[in-house]
């Protein structure tokens, strides 16, 4: 529980996007661990859950999860389940020399039960993925002497053109229930990054914007 100086307000995809990252890089910490594949670790956990497991084992197939990546380039997984809908995506991102990061492909997958309109989800998936990349990567409110520093946009940054990777997304309805599509990708993009970042540092980042964190190799 945290107690933060001013009182925070509703953000798309509320309470889950930070459940989500505390779940899957917890979960990815303990798989590391234990000396065993990520992957591998979230479907012995995950036998019993066959939606959880659909949308984690269709991500791995499309992303190549156990291939080679390219050159410099690393993966992370995460899966959640939120507004009734199950989702999963794995993550590609490189780090160069200085610590920059650089998001190059988003693999996610969405069994929202009934898809009635998949050219609509498709869209939902990649704004999702604009919107909580670029509050993982870069965007922040600070306080001084009780004011909120950020102003506009020249000071609060949102994910641009060249930043934004390419979303590939799998549309998985089983046709059996009502979930969302507006908010519950936003969920995974910020662990599956950050798993992403671990396997190309060997560094946890447990504070964000990952911009405010030093990830140049030792």
């Amino acid at each position: 529980m945290r107690n933060p100086p001013v009182r925070p307000g509703f953000w798309r995809g509320v309470n889950n996007n930070q459940n989500a990252i505390y779940l899957e890089c917890f979960m990815d910490e303990l798989a590391h661990a234990a000396g065993v594949d990520p992957l591998e670790y979230r479907r012995r956990l995950m036998k019993n859950h066959p939606k959880h497991l659909a949308v984690l084992n269709a991500v791995a197939e499309k992303g190549g999860w156990g291939k080679p990546a390219a050159k410099g380039v690393y993966r992370g997984l995460a899966q959640h389940m939120g507004y009734g809908s199950y989702v999963a995506a794995s993550a590609e991102v490189s780090v160069n020399d200085q610590g920059t990061i650089k998001v190059h492909r988003i693999v996610a997958a969405t069994n929202c039960g009934h898809a009635v309109n998949p050219a609509q989800i498709e869209r939902q998936i990649e704004g999702s993925f604009a919107y909580g990349l670029g509050a993982a990567l870069m965007q922040e409110i600070t306080i001084d002497g009780g004011k909120v520093v950020e102003t506009n946009f020249d000071s609060y940054p949102i994910l641009r053109m060249d930043d934004m990777p390419a979303v590939e997304s799998l549309i998985l309805p089983t046709n059996d229930f009502w979930g969302g599509v507006g908010e519950p990708t936003i969920f995974v993009a910020a662990p599956a990054v950050l798993n992403a970042i671990f396997a190309a540092t060997g560094k946890r980042v447990r504070t964000l914007p990952v911009k405010s964190e030093e990830l140049r190799k030792a």
